[in-house]
């Protein structure tokens, strides 16, 4: 097989690092007999086509497309563990952004204001914001705005810059963006946190069989005894690989559900 697409698109902040964990987990890979292996990793612009190629080997998604346009369409191989403060194990939160001003305030104290969301199919950035407020709702409404930016740091910015006054943020994203690029979160403050739920899924193609699945949770558990990996794993914040299935992510569907239960259908 050739022509095998291996992306971690998700986190942004040291996509140098993300090139060399490859290049340490390609090892075992070949070693395990796979074949077709890219020596390197994809930056794809259009995620759900790249997350749906039959020749997908190992990527990252979100859980709310996962449990939405992805299901029943792609493997899970498991979840990376961060060692972000919001996260616990391979659960993880999303915190809520806003300007020091807003410093006092608690979540429910936001409505009535603005808020800015990466996109509508995001578990971090809009979905477990929308299960947080949902008992505060009003006929439907908690925020006096909502934009949607298009992306958790274009969400950072607007924030920042005034255009809105909170967003969820992913706390693996936030810590990341405290280390490499801290002059955006200036002026900054966490007023709250979301309900965790599990971390980004690793997944690949439905067409993926079923030893290779198991050489790439074999070779994912491995990365933590080599040495060659640490410097990349450190960078990503990395710090455990633990196999889950897609059922680990209908808590992504119950927070859903939770929000439509007390009729607050959409960020609102």
């Amino acid at each position: 097989m050739t022509g095998r697409s291996v992306a971690l698109p998700m986190y942004l902040g040291a996509p140098e690092a993300v090139q060399s964990l490859w290049t340490v987990l390609r090892g075992p890979l070949l070693a395990a007999g796979l074949s077709g292996l890219p020596t390197q990793v994809d930056w794809p612009q259009d995620l759900h086509s790249h997350w749906l190629a039959p020749r997908l080997l190992l990527s990252q998604s979100c859980g709310y497309p996962l449990t939405h346009a992805l299901r029943g369409r792609v493997q899970v191989i498991g979840c990376f563990v961060y060692n972000a403060p919001q996260c616990a194990g391979t659960d993880c939160a999303s915190v809520l952004v806003a300007r020091q001003e807003h410093s006092q305030l608690a979540p429910q104290s936001f409505e009535g204001l603005r808020v800015a969301y990466n996109s509508a199919d995001s578990q971090s950035g809009y979905n477990a914001l929308r299960a947080l407020v949902a008992p505060w709702a009003k006929q439907g409404r908690f925020f006096g705005e909502t934009l949607a930016t298009g992306g958790h740091r274009k969400s950072v910015d607007a924030v920042r810059e005034g255009r809105a006054d909170v967003a969820a943020i992913d706390c693996v994203t936030w810590a990341l963006m405290q280390r490499y690029t801290p002059e955006i979160t200036q002026g900054l403050c966490l007023v709250g946190q979301t309900a965790r739920y599990p971390g980004l899924p690793l997944i690949s193609s439905l067409d993926t069989p079923a030893a290779e699945v198991q050489a790439l949770r074999s070779a994912l558990q491995g990365l933590f005894a080599q040495p060659a990996a640490m410097q990349a794993l450190q960078a990503l914040a990395i710090v455990g690989f633990a196999v889950l299935d897609a059922m680990a992510y209908e808590r992504c569907v119950a927070m859903e559900n939770s929000a439509l239960a007390l009729g607050y259908t959409e960020l609102a």
